[in-house]
């Protein structure tokens, strides 16, 4: 259905690699043909040039800011639709920090904010820090019920909920691997969950042990980085170290794989993970999925959040040869088969750019509705509790202190430079020599 007054221009602010992947495929899922102006936050999880070309979407222009610089952008005020794809506080920090910016314009952005993947943790915190922006997506029709309940239930508008589903959900439909090709089972790794070296380390062992049981089988293991990159959560022990510490060293048939997840899934056999959206991603796609139960069926690895979807399974059992079958109505409900999407979310940015005028930005939590959580968390982001830069003039005594931190952000800014560098050219060329 052609989209009423589509937007122009879709600028997008993200603060890692796994939500500029979510938010560059929603912008295209809202208006393909939109520019696209793509924001990285500076900070730890900022991606390098490898994570931004495996996600495969290239923007019409892109930049790293602070949030100062970035509330400082006129170009940002200019857009159609601004995605805050970005952990909860920096999305309450922005929706303060464009309220403040933009309250003399006399058209602003729609502001979206949402989640990158499943939300089984932190609910009503992460929820609330997003709320008053003009749309909360809700990738389910669980969690779009689920969030009206809450805004509702604390006295926000449950009328900015807009049910949608994860828009990086595509990908042909699976075909069992013909007799000329051999069968795939994908392990996706996450870099959280679990979290332990020796739970880390047993998954990989468990994963090296089902290639060495089937030997016609391929079994890979998606990473999401290289050692050093940083993503949305932290990777403490990255299966690439802990390769080396297998019992019996990897066999022939075991890979690591990095790569864009949609090219890993069209030779995928069999996805196998903790809770990782991958396996929303597989079930899309009517591949066989399983959700690992090995530690347990517990809130903190997220896999809880399968319950009811037929899809857990252990390694044990998937060393037997069983292959989980998913329960269709668990799928319905929880957005990985949907009728049209993105409908409601194109009817909805129409409506609003309709309007006369846009209405203000109204964050649920205030200085004075949140005064010992607010100001705080906005001041972790270098605003003050109206949304404004905090731009302090340094005493004499501290100038040197001001002058070291610029020094520590250009040092940061070069390091990560020559990683990218590192990991992207000579990294590459070395492996080469190596092979001759």
């Amino acid at each position: 259905m052609p989209m009423i007054n589509p937007p122009r221009r879709v600028a997008v602010l993200a603060d890692s690699d796994s939500r500029w992947k979510w938010g560059a495929a929603l912008a295209r899922r809202i208006a393909a043909e939109a520019t696209l102006d793509a924001y990285f936050l500076n900070g730890r999880a900022t991606p390098t040039e490898r994570q931004l070309a495996e996600v495969g979407v290239v923007p019409d222009s892109s930049c790293e800011v602070t949030i100062a610089e970035f509330l400082a952008d006129p170009r940002v005020g200019e857009a159609d639709v601004l995605i805050l794809a970005l952990v909860g506080g920096g999305a309450q920090a922005l929706l303060h920090g464009t309220a403040r910016a933009w309250s003399a314009l006399p058209r602003r952005p729609v502001v979206i904010t949402g989640y990158v993947g499943v939300v089984y943790e932190k609910l009503t915190d992460g929820l609330l820090l997003r709320a008053g922006s003009d749309i909360v997506l809700a990738n389910t029709t669980a969690d779009a019920e689920r969030f009206r309940e809450v805004l509702a239930g604390v006295g926000a508008d449950p009328g900015s909920v807009v049910e949608t589903a994860l828009p990086f959900l595509g990908g042909a439909q699976y075909v069992p691997a013909p007799e000329e090709r051999r069968f795939t089972v994908c392990f996706a790794a996450q870099p959280s969950a679990p979290r332990s070296r020796s739970a880390r380390r047993q998954l990989l062992e468990r994963a090296a042990q089902h290639a060495r049981r089937y030997p016609d089988r391929d079994v890979l293991v998606k990473l999401r980085s290289l050692p050093g990159e940083q993503t949305t959560h932290v990777e403490d022990f990255p299966y690439q170290r802990l390769l080396h510490e297998l019992t019996i060293p990897a066999p022939f048939n075991l890979d690591l794989v990095y790569g864009h997840m949609s090219e890993v899934l069209d030779r995928t056999d069999l996805l196998v993970t903790v809770s990782s959206t991958a396996a929303l991603e597989s079930l899309h796609r009517s591949i066989p999925t399983a959700v690992l139960t090995d530690f347990g069926v517990r809130e903190p690895l997220g896999n809880h959040y399968f319950i009811g979807s037929g899809c857990l399974a252990s390694w044990d059992e998937l060393d037997t040869g069983i292959v989980p079958v998913p329960d269709q109505r668990w799928l319905r409900r929880h957005g990985v088969l949907s009728d049209e999407p993105y409908r409601a979310l194109r009817e909805r940015i129409s409506e609003l750019r309709g309007l006369p005028e846009m209405p203000s930005l109204v964050p649920y939590y205030s200085e004075s509705r949140a005064s010992g959580y607010q100001p705080a968390l906005l001041r972790r982001y270098g605003l003050d509790p109206k949304g404004a830069p905090l731009v302090e003039a340094p005493a004499p005594d501290q100038r040197a202190g001001a002058l070291n931190r610029i020094v520590r952000r250009t040092v940061r800014r070069s390091a990560r430079s020559c990683y990218r560098l590192g990991a992207q050219r000579v990294a590459p060329v070395i492996r080469r020599w190596g092979q001759l």
